[in-house]
């Protein structure tokens, strides 16, 4: 399960930063990076008690 959070974790936190560096979307792109941080089962995440 965790191998499958980074993995969600990195798809979101890349697609942000294409976002905002290709797309110039900057508020999308924070989004998904702070998505992917939360999601993420590092220091911080919504999953991990």
């Amino acid at each position: 399960m965790a191998t499958l959070l980074w993995i969600l974790a990195v798809v979101l936190v890349v697609s942000g930063v294409y976002t905002i560096l290709a797309r110039r979307q900057l508020l999308w792109g924070a989004v998904l990076i702070v998505v992917g941080l939360l999601v993420g089962p590092g220091g911080v995440s919504v999953f991990h008690p």
